[in-house]
């Protein structure tokens, strides 16, 4: 195991329960190590490039970590998505850094 790398749980659609390294030293988000570990079909996650112009990276976050605050934009696209819930968050805005040890989340239902 790399030094520069954290442990990830990721529940997936289907319920799923997976345990995936992500590294920390690649300015990799959330919704790049889902398609990166193919966690979500092709097309079905990050349809805008990681933008925040979509919803389709949403996740439920389970475990309470120290997330940076939402944007505007991420306010405003979950504003608009379905199945949000209190700990909704867009997959591309939360970046892969040492704090995300141990992080728990589940990838919200397609819309």
């Amino acid at each position: 195991m790399d030094s520069n790398d954290v442990n990830i749980t990721i529940i997936d659609r289907e319920g799923v329960t997976h345990e995936v390294m992500a590294p920390t030293d690649m300015n990799m988000n959330l919704m790049e190590v889902v398609r990166s570990y193919e966690l979500a079909p092709e097309g079905t996650i990050g349809v805008c490039g990681g933008m925040a112009m979509c919803a389709s990276c949403q996740c439920y976050v389970l475990t309470e970590h120290d997330l940076p605050e939402k944007s505007m934009d991420e306010d405003a696209m979950l504003a608009e998505a379905f199945y949000v819930e209190d700990n909704s968050r867009l997959g591309c805005q939360i970046h892969i850094n040492p704090e995300m040890e141990g992080l728990k989340v589940q990838l919200a239902p397609e819309s």
